[in-house]
């Protein structure tokens, strides 16, 4: 392997995954405010952040999931607090809510990645005269 160059970009690191994140960070992961987040602790029981030393909720990737499944089941779904918790309910009786919140996330990834790719290709095919 050979010395960097001067001015050549430092290699790159893979970034470790981390093990708490703090309630700005899960705000600007999930696109939803902290006031959102602290309301859906007190309407899902299942949903309880810890808290630092300082008292400041850190997160844990299991509860940022469940974040991201609530926001489903409640802004895609449409579903009601109370269908949410019931939802939650019928998923725990059926098994892990965060398995479900796996196979749920990958397949509504999977679809805003090929909307995305479709208006990318729309954009790439326009024709010449426009």
């Amino acid at each position: 392997m050979t010395d960097p160059t001067p001015g050549d970009p430092p290699p790159r690191r893979p970034v470790a995954r981390k093990e708490y994140y703090s309630i700005g960070e899960v705000c600007e992961l999930t696109g939803l405010k902290a006031h959102v987040l602290r309301y859906w602790e007190t309407q899902f029981r299942i949903l309880q952040p810890g808290k630092n030393q300082a008292g400041n909720r850190v997160y844990r990737p299991r509860e940022i999931k469940l974040i991201l499944l609530l926001k489903y089941l409640l802004h895609d779904q449409k579903y009601t607090i109370e269908g949410a918790r019931q939802r939650l309910h019928q998923m725990r009786q059926e098994g892990d809510p965060e398995d479900h919140a796996d196979e749920i996330l990958s397949s509504d990834f999977l679809s805003a990645m090929k909307d995305e790719l479709r208006t990318v290709l729309d954009v790439l095919t326009l024709p010449e005269n426009t």
